[in-house]
C-alpha cells in the first residue's frame, strides 16, 4: 500500500541533515585514452565548490577484483571507455557541483586502436581469458551422419537496466572511530560494505550499510553501486560532511553497462524430419572494458545452450570480448536470455529448411520425464511437457495457427503470426557459498515480531513472502510482523540478492530462526495450550528465556568442474511456455502484441499474486529485450541512446491486449522451501515468443514476394529490422544505399535511361538507383556492377 499510496521513502527521498553535500562524477569523454593531466583549479573556485575527489585522495585501495577482474574506483593515468570515472566534485548544492563538473580540465591522449564491437574484438584477438566450453558426445562424427547442416550467425543486442530509481547513495561519516554510515540502493550491501572499507583503509566492522528499498535493480545494483559508495565515503572521510550521490538518468545510462550483447555463431546436423542430431556453438559477448561479472555470465551462458531439447552430440564455446564501453553487468536472467535466443533461433530455422511447423521442430526435440544435461546433471523435465501441452491447449494454438493462415492469404500489406517457446530455467548460484544466507528474528514482549535477513526488496516482494514465512513458521497473524530494512549491522556477511534464490535461500534462513525459537517457547505453550500468543511471550521473559534468534541455511551444494565438463551447477529448474501472438504492419515495420498465454510451473506457491506480477513483468522486460530496446553508439564510443527520448522501453500499448498467465496446477519442489520456486528471473526469455512470433508472419510476407523464409532476423526486432526483412523493392533500395554508404566513396552513375532512376543522398555520398535495383556485392578496383531490371551500368567511384 505504501508503494502505491506514494508514501514508500527511497534513498533520494530520505531528509538532508546539516551540512550535506554533493558529489557529481567527471567521466571521460574517450573511449580509450591516456591522462596527461587533471587540473581542477578553475572548478575549485566556483561557488559552492568544497573539493575535488580523484584518485589520489583514496587512503586505502584505489585497485580490486571483483571475482578475480581487476578495476579501478577512479582512473588513474588511464580511461578505457567513454563513461570512465576520472574524479568527483563536490559542492553544496547538485546544480553547483554539475556546473563545477564540466570546469575539470583533463587533457587526453588517445591510446589505439579503439575496440567498441564484438567483431572489432575478434579482429584485434581482445579476450578475457578463460575462454569457457562444453564438449558433450562426438559432434564431428554426428555432423557425418545428418542429412542437412546449417549454419549462421545472429547478434543480440544489449539492455539498458533502466530501473526507476536511478543509483544512490548516502554516506554520514560519524566522529568516533572512522565509522560511516551508508544509506543505499544496492542488491548487495556486504559487497558494498567491503568495498568502501577497502577504499577508506579500515575494517569492515566500521562500516554499515543500510538498504530500506529499492526501486528496481535487475541485476545492474551491485557493483557499480559499490563503485559510487567508495567513492562517496572517500569524500565524505575526506571533508567530514556527510555526502549524496543521486546519478541523472543519463548519467546513469552512460557509467553503469548493462546486458551483454551477444555474437551467436552456430553450425547444426539435423534429419530431414527435424531432429537434431549435433550443434557446435560459438557465443561471444561484449563484456566493456572490463570482466567483472562477464566470465561467470559467460560460464551461465554456455552451460544453458542446451535450453529446452536434447542434442546427443553439443559443442559450445563462449568468449568474452575485451572492448572500450562501459563494463556489462548482470542482468535479469544472467546469460540465459541470450544463449536461449540462439538455440531457439537455429531450432526455428531447421523447421525452416525442413518445411515443418516450428512448434514440430520443438516439440520433437523436446527433453521428455529425467533427462541427463551435456554437463551430466539429471533433472525431471515432466513439468516442461506439461507447461508446453497446457500452453497449448490454453491458447488454442492450432485453431489459431490456422485462422492467422487466412488472415494472412487476405492481407497482403498486414500479416499476423504466432509462436509458441518452452523454458527450462535452471536456478541458483553455481559457486556453493554464494546460496548461504542468514537471518535474525526478535520477539519483543507485546509479541509484535521484528525479522532481519540478507535479501533486499525491490520491488520482487521478498519482504512479503518472508512475512508469510514467519507467519506460518510462528503461527501467528502476518499483521504481527515486521521488516524493517537489510542492515550489515543486523545479518552480516549476506549474498547479493540475485539468482532467483533470493526467497529460496533467505527464507530458510528464517524459518530457522523462527524454529529455534518456537523450541524454546514450546515448554511454556505445552503447559498452557490455551493461552494466548502474548501470554506464552511474556511468561517466556519472565522465565529469561531469549527471545531473540539467529538463524542460518548452509546452501545449496552447487558446484562445476569445467576440467571434466561435469558438475551440479544448478539445484533445481523452472518451466514454462508461452505462446504469443502480434500483428505486423510491412509497410512501417510496426507491430502489435495481440494476445499472449503463458503457463509456468512455479512448484507450490507461497504467494501467487506476487509470482504472477512476476511472471507479467519479467516478459514484458524481455518483450523490451528482443523487440523495442535498442542501445546505439557513436563511432567514438559515446552511447546516443542516453535517456527515454532516445531508447524505448516497453510501454503500456506494448503489452498484449490480452495478457493470461496461468500457473501449473500440482506441482512440487523439493528442493526450495515449501516446495515452492524461484520464479524472479525466469519468465524474461519467454519475451522471446513475440520476436518468433515475428518472425513467423514475416516468413509469410516472405512467401507471397517469392523470398526465403529461412533469414536472419537480428535482435531486437525493431520496426527498421522488421521493415528491412519484408523484401521489397523499397527495401532492396535501402540495401543497395547501405551498400554504397560503406564503400566510403563519392560516386557517380551515368546511365541513357535517366527517368529510370531516383536519386537517393547519404552525408557524404550520393547513388543514383533504380526502383527496382539489384545489387551485385562484387565490387572490382574502383568500379561496381550494378543490374537495374534488363538494364546494367558501371558505376564509376571518384
Amino acid at each position: 500500500m505504501m508503494q502505491v499510496s506514494g508514501e514508500a521513502v527511497y534513498c533520494d527521498d530520505m531528509p538532508f541533515i546539516d551540512g550535506e553535500l554533493f558529489l557529481v562524477l567527471v567521466t571521460s569523454p574517450r573511449a580509450h585514452a591516456r591522462i596527461i593531466s587533471l587540473d581542477p583549479t578553475e572548478a575549485l573556485s566556483m561557488q559552492g565548490v568544497c573539493d575535488v575527489i580523484t584518485a589520489k585522495d583514496v587512503p586505502g585501495e584505489n585497485e580490486f577484483s571483483y571475482y578475480e577482474w581487476p578495476d579501478r574506483l577512479m582512473a588513474g593515468d588511464e580511461v578505457l571507455c567513454v563513461g570512465y570515472i576520472v574524479c568527483a566534485v563536490v559542492a553544496d548544492t547538485p546544480e553547483h557541483a554539475k556546473k563545477a563538473a564540466k570546469k575539470v580540465k583533463i587533457i587526453y591522449e588517445d591510446i589505439e586502436p579503439v575496440i567498441l564491437t564484438i567483431e572489432d574484438a575478434i579482429k584485434h584477438n581482445s579476450f578475457f581469458e578463460p575462454e569457457k566450453g562444453l564438449n558433450y558426445g562426438d559432434v564431428d562424427e554426428a555432423f557425418k551422419t545428418a542429412d542437412n547442416i546449417l549454419k549462421g550467425e545472429i547478434h543480440i543486442g544489449g539492455q539498458e537496466h533502466f530501473y526507476m530509481e536511478t543509483q544512490s547513495i548516502r554516506v554520514i561519516p560519524r566522529t568516533e572511530n572512522q565509522e560511516i554510515e551508508i544509506y543505499a540502493a544496492t542488491q548487495d550491501p556486504t559487497y558494498m560494505q567491503s568495498l568502501v572499507a577497502k577504499a577508506l583503509g579500515i575494517p569492515s566492522n566500521r562500516v554499515s550499510c543500510h538498504v530500506k528499498r529499492i526501486g528496481g535493480a535487475f541485476g545492474g545494483k551491485i557493483v557499480k553501486t559499490a563503485y559510487i559508495a567508495a567513492i562517496a565515503a572517500v569524500a565524505a572521510k575526506k571533508i567530514k560532511h556527510p555526502v549524496r550521490c543521486i546519478l541523472e538518468r543519463g548519467e546513469d545510462m552512460l557509467i553503469t553497462g548493462g546486458r551483454h550483447p551477444y555474437l551467436g555463431k552456430y553450425k547444426v546436423g539435423y534429419m530431414n524430419d527435424g531432429r537434431i542430431v549435433a550443434a557446435d556453438v560459438g557465443l561471444y559477448s561484449n563484456g566493456g572494458c572490463s570482466g567483472t561479472e562477464s566470465v561467470v555470465i559467460m560460464e551461465m551462458s554456455v552451460l544453458q545452450t542446451d535450453v529446452s531439447y536434447y542434442t546427443p552430440n553439443l559443442k559450445c564455446y563462449g568468449k568474452v570480448c575485451k572492448t572500450n564501453l562501459p563494463s556489462n553487468l548482470s542482468f535479469r536472467g544472467f546469460g540465459f536470455p541470450q544463449c536461449a535466443l540462439i538455440t531457439e533461433v537455429w531450432i526455428d530455422e531447421v523447421a525452416s529448411k525442413c518445411n515443418l511447423p516450428a512448434h514440430q521442430v520443438r516439440e520433437l526435440n523436446m527433453y521428455r520425464k529425467v533427462i541427463t544435461t551435456p554437463y551430466k546433471q539429471v533433472f525431471d523435465t515432466t513439468n516442461l511437457t506439461r507447461c508446453w501441452e497446457s500452453c497449448m491447449e490454453r491458447s488454442a494454438y492450432h485453431t489459431r495457427r490456422e485462422d492467422i493462415k487466412q488472415f494472412n492469404i487476405g492481407n497482403p500489406w498486414i500479416k499476423r503470426g504466432i509462436a509458441l517457446i518452452p523454458l527450462k530455467f535452471p536456478v541458483a548460484f553455481s559457486a556453493a557459498f554464494q546460496n548461504q544466507a542468514a537471518a535474525l528474528v526478535h520477539i519483543y514482549c507485546d509479541g509484535s515480531v521484528l525479522v532481519s535477513h540478507g535479501g533486499t526488496e525491490m520491488g520482487q516482494g521478498i519482504h512479503t513472502k518472508i512475512t508469510q514465512i514467519a507467519s506460518r513458521e510462528l503461527g501467528i497473524p502476518i499483521s504481527y510482523i515486521h521488516i524493517c530494512e537489510t542492515s550489515t549491522t543486523s545479518v552480516p556477511n549476506t549474498i547479493s540478492t540475485a539468482a532467483t534464490v533470493g526467497t529460496d535461500v533467505n527464507g530458510m534462513a528464517v524459518k530457522n530462526a523462527c524454529e529455534k525459537l518456537l523450541k524454546r517457547l514450546e515448554p511454556i505453550s505445552s503447559k498452557n495450550p490455551a493461552g494466548s500468543w502474548e501470554n506464552w511471550v511474556s511468561e517466556a521473559f519472565f522465565q529469561r528465556i531469549s527471545l531473540s534468534a539467529t538463524g542460518y541455511f548452509r546452501g545449496y551444494e552447487t558446484y562445476m568442474d569445467w576440467e571434466k565438463g561435469e558438475g551440479r551447477p544448478f539445484e533445481y529448474s523452472v518451466y514454462g511456455a508461452a505462446c504469443s501472438e502480434v500483428e505486423v504492419d510491412c509497410l512501417t515495420g510496426d507491430h502489435k502484441n495481440i494476445r499472449t498465454d503463458i503457463v509456468m510451473d512455479t512448484g507450490c506457491s507461497i504467494n501467487p499474486a506476487v509470482d504472477v506480477g512476476q511472471v507479467e513483468g519479467a516478459f514484458v522486460q524481455g518483450i523490451g529485450l528482443y523487440t523495442t530496446e535498442e542501445l546505439k553508439y557513436s563511432p567514438g564510443g559515446s552511447l546516443l541512446a542516453n535517456g527515454p527520448g532516445e531508447y524505448k522501453i516497453p510501454s503500456v500499448s506494448d503489452i498484449p491486449r490480452e495478457f493470461n498467465v496461468s500457473l501449473l496446477s500440482s506441482s512440487q519442489n523439493p528442493n526450495a522451501i515449501y516446495s515452492s520456486k524461484g520464479i524472479g528471473e525466469a519468465g524474461l526469455f519467454l519475451g522471446s515468443a513475440v520476436f518468433f512470433a515475428i518472425k513467423d508472419a514475416l516468413s509469410s510476407v516472405r512467401k507471397e514476394r517469392g523470398l526465403s523464409s529461412t533469414f536472419t532476423l537480428n535482435s531486437p526486432a525493431t520496426p527498421e529490422r522488421i521493415r528491412m526483412a519484408c523484401g521489397d523493392k523499397f527495401t532492396d533500395m535501402v540495401t543497395a544505399l547501405h551498400l554504397a554508404l560503406d564503400l566510403k566513396f563519392y560516386c557517380i552513375t551515368v546511365i541513357d535511361k535517366p527517368s529510370l532512376m531516383r536519386e537517393v543522398a547519404g552525408q557524404k555520398q550520393g547513388l543514383m538507383l533504380c526502383s527496382d535495383l539489384l545489387l551485385k556485392k562484387k565490387k572490382k578496383k574502383k568500379t561496381l556492377e550494378i543490374t537495374a531490371g534488363s538494364l546494367s551500368f558501371r558505376t564509376l567511384f571518384i
